[in-house]
């Protein structure tokens, strides 16, 4: 028997015909039998509710509307799929769909790091699903891994390089000792880049991304507000030079871990030893390592964004919903636990109570004793020095930079020995601190 042809076809409408969007209604168009196969049940297009056409779409007679709560609205609507992006009209448009009874796909990682409680409510009350594979790391099934693939498992830590330009401008400074703006403006030109590139180089793309996967891992509510998030543009080409001498190399890191007194959740440059698989992603490519205690470590890896890897997530939600598109009951819980399980009993620390290692660049005059008075003071905090060495630098000003590897030592007492350090007359300019994860 032919189930293709015997159950009822899912109706899908998307909105938005941008990169993601048209990426989707391709993928969907050109692998029509196999997801068919794969779902149980014909999924079509129904209607696309675009501001503008894309050249690369041939919509043929697909109903078209520059009206996009039109396709909320539309009856004949299984499958709401959002790619419009942005805040206040996304989350008006999948509210508006929840409450006409459409299930919702959405690639928006902003939307649901900061409204997606209120939105996954909205849809337990109406019992619809939402899904949102898409949103974290482009063609990586890293939500269905965590949600699904290690539900068995207690998840300690999670780490990853989960946007693809910060990547890159790293990978493009070491490679070629560039400076952040030079390799900035290329990736701008590249694409790579946003004109305003904020949400990139600044971290906060990458944060909204790990505040969802902490929520699944930890079974915690989705709290992006309490997260820390660091960008990378005072990362220079010497640091990751000196990184290098030490065996490291540095990468902008998403890292959420289990403590005894919370959850850590943070966003930052990070010095990984160089023979760890996560310090050797280079370019635009996306990777998560999670720590589980039954599977151990398991890593994922591929291309963060792009038109078809992220449709291929958009499609792999729309393939799940099809199948429970009868019993929406039978469907995985949002964040992978039920709403009523979900606890902050364990709070999100801010950054001064999380523990870690650090490197630390001191650019200070170059004269007999400058260093021994910045091992006493790190000294009288209690930080134990891993590594220290001094270097000669190119500047003509008299100075040197001392780079030192610390032991693990509290966030909070860090800043009070660099407090001090910095109002030393000899030290010349900001230190220079880069936390340090050894992905152990």
């Amino acid at each position: 028997m032919n189930m293709g042809n015997t159950l009822k076809p899912v109706k899908v409408g998307i909105c938005g015909l941008g990169t993601v969007g048209g990426g989707t209604f391709n993928v969907l168009h050109r692998n029509a039998r196999i997801i068919t196969a794969r779902a149980g049940r014909p999924v079509i297009i129904e209607q696309v509710g675009a501001r503008r056409d894309n050249s690369d779409c041939d919509t043929g007679d697909i109903n078209v509307t520059r009206d996009i709560f039109a396709v909320a609205h539309n009856p004949e609507i299984d499958i709401l799929v959002e790619t419009i992006g942005g805040y206040d009209v996304a989350k008006e448009l999948i509210l508006t769909a929840i409450e006409q009874g459409k299930h919702v796909v959405t690639a928006n990682k902003a939307l649901i790091a900061e409204h997606g409680n209120e939105i996954f409510q909205a849809a337990r009350n109406k019992n619809v699903i939402v899904a949102y594979e898409a949103a974290v790391a482009g063609g990586i099934p890293i939500i269905k891994c965590l949600r699904e693939g290690l539900s068995a498992n207690s998840i300690s830590w999670l780490a990853g390089i989960i946007n693809g330009t910060g990547n890159y401008i790293l990978t493009e400074m070491g490679d070629h000792n560039r400076p952040f703006a030079d390799v900035l403006k290329e990736a701008q030109a590249l694409g790579y880049a946003e004109a305003d590139p904020t949400f990139d180089v600044e971290g906060i793309d990458a944060c909204h991304k790990l505040t969802i996967m902490a929520s699944i891992a930890f079974g915690i509510p989705l709290q992006f507000t309490k997260a820390y998030t660091e960008g990378i543009s005072e990362i220079t080409p010497s640091d990751i030079q000196y990184a290098a001498s030490l065996g490291f190399r540095i990468k902008h890191l998403g890292v959420a871990r289990k403590a005894a007194n919370g959850i850590e959740l943070r966003v930052h440059s990070t010095l990984i030893p160089s023979d760890r698989p996560l310090a050797n992603i280079n370019g635009v490519m996306n990777s998560v390592v999670v720590q589980g205690d039954g599977v151990g470590q398991t890593m994922y890896s591929g291309p963060g964004a792009g038109a078809e890897p992220t449709a291929s997530s958009v499609i792999a939600d729309i393939v799940d919903i099809a199948r429970t598109i009868d019993a929406p009951d039978a469907a995985v819980n949002a964040l992978g636990f039920s709403a009523e399980s979900l606890s902050d009993t364990l709070p999100v620390l801010p950054i001064t109570e999380t523990v870690c290692s650090f490197y630390l660049r001191i650019h200070a005059d170059d004269h007999p004793g400058v260093m021994n008075a910045v091992t006493r003071v790190l000294s009288r905090h209690g930080i134990n020095i891993d590594a220290i060495t001094q270097k000669v630098t190119r500047e003509d000003d008299g100075c040197a930079d001392i780079v030192i590897l610390t032991h693990r030592t509290l966030e909070g007492t860090m800043d009070k020995a660099i407090s001090e350090l910095e109002a030393l007359e000899d030290i010349k300019s900001p230190i220079t601190r880069i936390r340090v994860e050894t992905m152990a």
